[in-house]
């Protein structure tokens, strides 16, 4: 199937690692499982997430120090496609532990080495140069520190012109100047909490988030918005109207990567040039797939066909 180049970028990279303890306690020493590792950040998961669908992509990735070198070492052993920049310092690691007793998960993320301006000035250049091609460019999950609220739009401005669009999914005071912002990007991903947050008030139907999501289109923050509604799907509104996507309805073992896996199933049915509402839902189903696997594995591809095979999409 013809496919357009997608370029992730992942500004943040992270070793994530995730184990298990019997109970989670404070001021004990807590004896754990063999922890698992995986290369995480928002851009690398979703380049994974494409893999796994039988999409391709090149990811981007901003590595730094012995923890860096380890995961570009995973990501050539998972075959992806990768270029690799230099971060301005060691390259951070996450932890979640599951506690057995509760079945909680308790996730600690550290923050990641501070960028300057000029680090920022090259990731620009380097975007813009690899994004010739066209395609899509994602920006999936938090920036690091010195990175301001933004650096999107300025991303926006340097694409303008070429034949790549941006997709963005991050969070914080980057979603705060995006939302109001009047340089919009392509597609603007968040989930309900965020979109609650931004809107003041609660949004508890699905008609409240796609009447807030069609708000930010209008005020320019965006061409489409998304907002994530967890286990009532996800919606999104642009100048053609309003769609929902529902989310399949199955066992949730763990949250990790579900935003991610939804991201790299949207994109890849839009780089395959699928009607928005298509795109909708092959990310719910990447999503719905995602919950059901352990820890910080992603999405599987046959779960994935099969939740897509069953989706429901209505017209708002």
């Amino acid at each position: 199937m013809n496919q357009l180049p997608i370029l992730t970028v992942t500004l943040n990279p992270a070793l994530d690692l995730s184990t298990v303890a019997d109970e989670v306690r404070p001021d004990q020493k807590l004896r754990c499982d063999k922890p698992i590792a995986d290369p995480g950040g928002g851009g690398i998961n979703v380049s994974r997430a494409i893999k796994i669908m039988g999409g391709q992509s090149t990811a981007m990735v901003a590595l730094g120090g012995a923890t860096g070198t380890r995961i570009a070492e995973m990501l050539k052993a998972d075959g992806l496609s990768v270029i690799r920049l230099t971060a301005p310092g060691e390259t951070r690691q996450s932890l979640a532990v599951r506690d057995r007793a509760t079945d909680s998960q308790y996730r600690f993320v550290m923050p990641g080495p501070e960028w300057h301006k000029a680090h920022v000035s090259d990731m620009m250049q380097a975007i813009g140069e690899a994004a010739r091609a066209g395609g899509w460019v994602v920006v999936s999950g938090s920036n690091p520190p010195g990175v301001a609220p933004g650096f999107e739009q300025m991303l926006t401005v340097r694409l303008k012109g070429g034949n790549a669009r941006l997709l963005v999914d991050t969070s914080g005071d980057a979603l705060l100047a995006l939302a109001g912002s009047s340089t919009p990007v392509d597609v603007l991903r968040m989930d309900s909490y965020e979109a609650e947050g931004l809107a003041g008030r609660p949004l508890p139907l699905r008609s409240d988030s796609a009447a807030f999501a069609a708000g930010l289109v209008r005020d320019g923050a965006a061409k489409s918005v998304i907002v994530a509604r967890g286990a009532d799907g996800s919606i999104i509104a642009g100048d053609g109207g309003a769609w929902h996507a529902e989310a399949a309805r199955v066992p949730v073992i763990s949250a990790v990567g579900a935003g991610d896996s939804f991201v790299a199933g949207f994109v890849l049915a839009a780089s395959r040039d699928q009607p928005v509402e298509e795109a909708l839902a092959l990310g719910a189903a990447a999503a719905s797939a995602a919950v059901m696997t352990p820890a910080t594995e992603l999405c599987r591809a046959e779960q994935v066909r099969q939740l897509y095979a069953r989706r429901t999409l209505t017209r708002l």
